[in-house]
């Protein structure tokens, strides 16, 4: 769904600036105060055309302002009402209003009549429109006998109602006995004369009760006609008949309506099937915005119709065998109306001035003028005036010239009338609006300050901003004839005093005005578009900003109402929330924000979704014996579209109260085609899905009863494996109850010998799944089929599997056992394959048996931990990685078929050669002198060969963690220890140390030692430097040393964490140049070795373990692999494994060191 925000903001100053700009100029400076002279003027009175209700007293309304006051008067029918002769009328007091009392015994009908209405004072008359009075009336309907309507399916039929004349028309309506408005269609419908129309009738409009009732709404009253009987007789087939029109009848007809009236045309035709009604203006189109059709488009109607709207309108009813239609000629008249009324007009003495009188109509209507009620041809003489068609000129007029003119405007279709007066006086300006009124406008909407005035002659308006401001001109003021000041667009700068000034040439006067403009009130968080669902909780936000002087007030409502009086509903200061959602949640929300001089709101749509309601009304149909269809009505989807329809189904004959899935059909399709199985008792449901969750299921359908018939499908799954040497077990997946498609369901088992000319043998067993055939040769291959049956026959042939025997155990061992040693740790083991003959079941592959016999570096004997790599397949050869070189190995090859293993071929003996050795199992400094150090170590723990010496390297680190030229000495592989002399004193050494074999080095271990100071030149500094012996100096030092400590422990910590210092920075720059590690990407494979056989170093020492095995001396693939060790197989049977072992960084000539120093060590570097 796509966000609907809705906002709406308006200034109340905006909103009323029209209103108060038409009220000001309606007021105008020519209103004259009612404590100045001035003649008559009808302020209120009864309409032209007045229909009363003959049971209550009529009121005939009249009033009128004058100075002095007037006095009123009336007449009848055009000549004088003497009220005080008539006992029944009354005049309300300082009133012109007539009361005629009829409740009191008076009858309505004796004051029929026009009446007019004379309002009078010293300066002249006014007269009221003439007023015409009739009674309301409602007659009964004549007694009238009605024949009931006999009428042949199909035919047309007009029933007429005919109601009494009454006044004003009655409003018509049909209904039935109960008091039911009877349904009307495209077919039936009532014509805006009453009758009722049928374009052809049908059985079903059989009734004798169809009532015309006529409502006289001035009375109060209903009239009801008599019933009318139609009876329908049916004829088989109905004819089909093209449109012909009821009405009206004929091609063509007219129709006169007057400017601003509405206008109705009707077109009502026969036929079968019943017309469509089209409509069309000829050489024009229907007015847009103004045309609207009624009654199923059989009525045009269009609203405030004018000259333009004359011409010719066609309706057009068609049905699928043709069409007729009719013309109606439209002319619009129109009863005079304004274009220029005369207004009142105030002179001052000597003044001219003219009163206009200009109306329009169809025909153009006629212009007269009355003074003081009388036809101004008669009225007195005034040498002031001069009439001149629809206009009156005055020159240089005197206070007798005061007077009230009438102008008439009249045609053959109504008349309007006018007063309008000519008051003569002299007055000096005053200011009717009160004085330092207050204006509160919004920022950027219009400011109108008022200045009403009167004064003649006319004064002249100026208006001034501040006490000593200059007279206000320019495009950002309106000035209005009213004296009202606009400042289109107020700003906050506009606040302030505005002084409205009135002159002419009897006075002046000013009058002084504020304005304040308020800063606009805002939704500066609007409520947002929000989905929930149903029983959830949610939230609308409303934060405002406003004008700190101003008072804001917050309403929320719901869909343009108050919000539901419902606890749910929580209304905070800048929220609303609404707790445990429900459906009828759903609306839109609107904050309004109120202030004395502004509003703005805001909307958001709640939508409330859930999950759809379950379908209803299952309907089984079109029952075949291996489908159906089946339909339903979806429920309610709860604002969420419902994306699809789940269909279950129950078998209430084999499995009773489970569903299971039938099928499942797209959320805008309400049937599907079912198949179906036999012998099921089917019931049916539907589950609606939409994005919010599964419907619950709708009620079941009817049950249906399949007829039963023979199986079609077989059971699946059919497998013959022996699991003895001598049977084979058939096994399948039973048909469910639902497929058996009858009663008796059976299994046919058979089976016979592969390629041998033999006989199928058969049984037939029920309510199993296996069968077991005894007696069988060892592992031998049969062909096997299972049919199913029942009561009613067989399923189809069932296709043939192959399955065999059971398998024994294989008979001989894999001959011609040959292995290659490709290096120290790695051989090519090869076989002879057995043959498959004795391997007597499924090849599976060949498992190889390996262990180690002995070192042949040490002779002691250990546990034999044997090691087996299994070969998928018809494989004859693999390889056996990991091995420890200069070791001696036996190995045997077994054939593996599903049942085990078969024997197993002679041990073979090999050995692998020599390879490099592993690091010294420690290396110890100890014994330290000034130029001496004592070195300890022991032999690898893996020597992989005959150590023929070990390799000591040794270079010096300055206090600067620079390193010093590197020495090598050989030293003798029966050696443990020596003393290394001719040392610098007071120096940190960097020792590596590595064995030897002949085929090469093995990995080094590194160890750091420092020798000790010379304790002679210690002295002699002493002696030199007194300076040694003061007691800051040794507090210096002890501070120094305490620092270097402090520092020392937190770098122990740091290293111990895996931190760095500078002489390991030192280490990794200046790598041994005699030692090279075997990287991974050289193609070389790890070595092997068993996780038992790797002891812990000593000291921390880092020794590197990368024992790897040169690539050149093997070309195997990795599928040469087996599986076990370290290994596992792929899908074809090629192994995949991993052999490199961890790797170290080789100790380089830098100074990086293999522990963290112990903080004695480091006290003598610093020594």
């Amino acid at each position: 769904m796509q966000p609907k925000i809705m906002m709406r903001k308006k200034s109340i100053s905006a909103s009323k600036a029209s209103l108060v700009l038409f009220l000001c100029q309606m007021i105008s400076a020519l209103d004259v105060p009612l404590d100045l002279s001035q003649p008559p003027t009808i302020t209120q009175q009864s309409p032209k055309d007045y229909i009363v209700d003959p049971r209550e007293n009529i009121v005939i309304q009249c009033e009128a302002k004058g100075k002095p006051p007037p006095s009123f008067s009336w007449t009848r029918n055009g000549t004088h009402f003497d009220i005080d002769k008539d006992a029944q009328v009354t005049m309300k007091p300082n009133s012109g209003t007539l009361v005629i009392n009829i409740m009191n015994g008076g009858k309505a009908e004796a004051y029929e009549g026009v009446y007019q209405c004379t309002a009078r004072n010293e300066r002249g008359a006014a007269i009221s429109n003439n007023i015409v009075i009739r009674p309301s009336r409602s007659p009964l309907w004549t007694k009238e006998r009605l024949e009931p309507n006999h009428v042949r399916e199909g035919d047309s039929l007009v029933l007429h109602c005919r109601p009494p004349v009454g006044l004003p028309p009655p409003i018509i309506f049909w209904m039935d006995n109960a008091f039911q408005r009877l349904p009307q269609s495209e077919r039936v419908s009532q014509g805006l004369n009453g009758d009722l129309y049928f374009s052809n009738v049908q059985p079903e409009d059989t009734r004798e009760d169809y009532i015309c009732y006529a409502r006289f709404n001035h009375t109060q009253t209903i009239q009801q006609k008599q019933p009318i009987s139609v009876k329908v007789y049916s004829t088989k087939p109905v004819t089909e008949r093209q449109p012909v029109l009821l009405t009206p009848t004929g091609s063509t007809s007219t129709k006169v309506e007057l400017r601003g009236n509405v206008l109705l045309l009707e077109c009502i035709a026969a036929g079968v099937p019943t017309p469509v009604i089209r409509w069309i203006k000829e050489g024009g189109e229907l007015p847009a915005n103004r045309t609207f059709f009624e009654n199923f488009e059989k009525t045009l109607k269009i609203i405030d119709v004018s000259e333009a709207d004359s011409g010719n309108y066609k309706c057009i009813a068609r049905n699928i065998l043709g069409s007729a239609h009719h013309v109606i000629s439209v002319t619009v008249k129109a009863a005079p109306y304004w274009i220029t009324a005369p207004r009142n007009l105030v002179l001052s003495p000597g003044e001219d001035g003219t009163l206009i009188c200009r109306a329009n109509g169809n025909p153009k209507p006629n212009i007269s003028w009355l003074a003081n009620g009388v036809p101004i041809a008669i009225a007195p003489e005034d040498p002031s005036r001069k009439v001149d068609g629809d206009t009156i000129i005055f020159s240089h007029v005197q206070e007798r010239s005061s007077a009230v003119y009438q102008c008439n405007a009249s045609n053959e279709y109504g008349y309007l009338l006018a007063n309008a007066f000519v008051n003569v006086l002299a007055e000096p300006p005053r200011i009717l609006t009160t004085a330092n009124k207050l204006y509160q406008v919004i920022a950027d909407s219009p400011a109108l300050l008022d200045c009403a005035y009167f004064g003649s002659p006319k004064p002249e308006i100026e208006w001034f901003k501040g006490v000593k401001g200059s007279i206000l001109r320019g495009n950002e003021y309106i000035f209005h004839d009213n004296g009202t000041l606009e400042i289109p667009v107020a700003q906050k700068d506009s606040t302030g005093t505005y002084t409205c000034v009135a002159r002419n040439e009897l006075g002046k006067i000013q009058n002084e005005v504020h304005l304040e403009v308020k800063d606009a009130t805002m939704i500066i968080k609007q409520p947002e578009y929000k989905v929930i669902q149903r029983y959830g909780q949610v939230s609308f936000e409303c934060i405002i900003k406003h004008d700190s002087t101003l008072l804001p007030t917050i309403i929320w409502l719901k869909d343009n109402d108050a919000l539901p009086d419902d606890e749910r509903f929580l209304v905070g200061k800048d929220n609303l929330t609404i707790m445990n959602v429900t459906d009828k949640d759903d609306g839109t929300y609107t904050c309004i924000v109120n202030t004395t001089l502004d509003s703005v709101s805001a909307s958001a749509v709640l939508t409330v979704v859930a999950r759809p309601n379950p379908p209803f009304d299952l309907e089984l149909t079109g029952q075949l014996e291996r489908s159906v269809e089946l339909s339903w009505i979806p429920g309610d989807e709860n604002n969420s579209p419902i994306t699809n329809f789940v269909i279950e189904y129950e078998d209430g004959l084999h499995e009773p109260g489970v569903w299971h899935y039938q099928t499942e059909v797209p959320g805008t399709q309400t049937t599907v085609q079912l198949k179906l199985s036999p012998y099921v008792n089917y019931s049916f449901r539907v589950i609606a899905v939409n994005e919010i969750g599964r419907s619950q299921p709708s009620e079941p359908s009817e049950q249906y009863l399949t007829k039963s018939a023979n199986p079609d499908e077989n059971p699946s799954n059919v497998q013959g494996i022996g699991s003895e040497p001598d049977n084979l077990v058939i096994t399948w997946e039973s048909l469910k109850g639902f497929q058996s498609n009858g009663p008796g369901l059976q299994y046919k088992v058979s089976w016979r010998q592969k390629d041998v000319d033999d006989e199928w043998t058969s049984v037939i067993v029920a309510n199993v799944s296996k069968y077991i055939v005894s007696g069988t040769p060892t592992f031998v291959p049969y062909e096997i089929k299972v049919q199913a049956l029942n009561d009613l026959g067989y399923a189809p042939e069932p296709s043939e599997v192959i399955g065999h025997s059971g398998e024994d155990l294989p008979m001989v061992a894999p001959g011609n056992v040959q292995v290659h040693v490709i290096n120290s740790t790695l051989a090519k083991v090869h076989w002879d394959p057995v043959p498959l003959k004795t391997v007597r079941g499924h090849l599976q592959g060949y498992k190889v048996y390996y262990w180690k016999v002995q070192s042949l570096s040490r002779r002691s004997r250990r546990h034999v931990e044997k090691k087996i790599l299994t070969f998928r397949g018809n494989k004859t050869f693999g390889m056996l990685p990991g091995l420890e070189p200069y070791s001696s190995y036996k190995l045997n090859v077994r054939v593996v078929n599903g049942k085990g293993e078969g024997p197993a071929s002679p041990d073979k003996i090999f050995k692998t050669p020599e390879g490099v050795p592993s690091s010294p199992s420690f290396l110890k400094i100890t014994n330290p002198t000034l130029d001496s150090l004592t070195l300890e170590w022991g032999s690898p723990t893996h020597p992989n060969g005959v150590l023929i010496s070990y390799i000591l390297k040794f270079q010096p680190i300055n206090n600067t963690h620079e390193l010093g030229p590197l020495v090598e000495i050989r030293i003798p592989a029966n050696e443990s220890s020596m003393i290394l002399k001719n040392l610098n004193y007071s120096t940190r050494y960097k020792f590596y140390f590595n064995a030897q074999t002949s085929v090469g080095s093995g990995s080094q271990i590194t160890e750091e030692a420092v020798t000790i100071m010379d304790e002679g030149k210690m002295a002699m500094a002493s002696r030199q430097v007194d300076i040694a012996t003061q007691g800051w100096f040794i507090g210096l030092m002890c501070a120094v040393a305490l620092l270097i400590l402090i520092l020392l422990i937190v770098c122990f910590i740091r290293r111990n964490k895996g931190g760095k210092y500078p002489v390991k920075e030192k280490e990794d720059a200046h790598a041994d140049p005699e030692i090279q590690p075997m990287k991974e990407d050289d193609g070389t494979f790890g070595e092997y070795s068993d996780t038992e056989d790797h002891k812990p170093l000593k000291k921390g020492s880092r020794t590197p373990s990368d024992r790897t095995v040169k690539k050149e001396d093997s070309d195997d693939s990795l599928v040469d692999y087996g599986e076990g060790v370290n290994g596992q197989f792929n899908e074809d049977g090629s192994f995949i494994g991993q052999y490199s072992g961890k790797k170290e960084k080789e100790p380089a000539e830098g100074n990086e060191s293999s522990e963290a120093p112990s903080p004695v060590n480091a006290m003598n570097s610093f020594v």
